[in-house]
């Protein structure tokens, strides 16, 4: 999504880099998925593409409801006990 409107915006990485103040290999990197962004992170990004913070991010639920991604951080597990010693 993100390179998306990047790229609707006719803005290279590059330009996209000055504007965070970052370098293009930042840029690359979250656009394919080897880097994720924390929430101030990518409020700060948006903010540079002068896209809305709350608009991007009801899509962004929308389609991950509609395709989740499968992640195993994100798995429940079954804990088991720990048998106690006596």
């Amino acid at each position: 999504m993100l390179r998306g409107r990047r790229e609707s915006q006719r803005l290279r990485q590059l330009d996209l880099a000055a504007r965070l103040g970052r370098g293009q290999a930042t840029v690359s990197k979250v656009e394919r998925g080897a880097r994720r962004l924390d929430v101030v992170e990518l409020w700060a990004w948006l903010n540079a593409l002068d896209i809305d913070f709350v608009t991007f991010n009801r899509e962004l639920d929308q389609r991950l409801r509609a395709n989740p991604v499968p992640d195993s951080r994100f798995r429940k597990t079954r804990h088991q006990a720990t048998p106690k010693k006596k």
